[in-house]
């Protein structure tokens, strides 16, 4: 079984070009920055993303910043969240927070709406929607 919360090579092991990661697929710092940048305003601008925004406090600062830091590393660019704050632990550190169908639908949803704005499509936008649904399913917990 392939661990959700690292994306390594797709099940069926294709390329993302001549890039090795899907970080440089993406094109790096900047892309990664701008993608969640875009989920956060999505967030905390759309009412259909309602239940999760309640999930976070008022302000997107710090939830924006982990967010960037945890992908980095997980799409394998450099490690900033384990770097600052050790193992991601995911599920542990998401415990609190009630997060079933709705939640993960919302959290999907909003990720898509990010990686649209962001333009990214192709081998590497597959790659990521299968395994953000991976991981998102993953921190269910009711």
């Amino acid at each position: 079984m392939i661990n959700p919360t690292t994306p390594g090579p797709a099940p069926d092991g294709r390329p993302f070009g001549p890039q090795h990661t899907p970080y440089e697929a993406l094109g790096g710092d900047e892309t990664t920055r701008r993608i969640v940048d875009a989920f956060y305003d999505h967030m905390d601008a759309d009412p259909a993303f309602a239940t999760i925004r309640a999930l976070h406090d008022e302000s997107l600062v710090a939830a924006r910043d982990k967010l960037y830091m945890f992908l980095s590393g997980w799409l394998g660019g450099p490690p900033l969240y384990t770097e600052r704050f050790g193992h991601p632990r995911l599920r542990g550190r998401h415990a609190p927070f009630p997060i079933g169908e709705v939640e993960r639908d919302q959290w999907l949803a909003c990720m898509a709406k990010a990686l649209d704005d962001v333009g990214i499509d192709g081998a590497v936008r597959a790659f990521l929607d299968e395994r953000f649904r991976h991981v998102a399913d993953f921190m269910r917990n009711r």
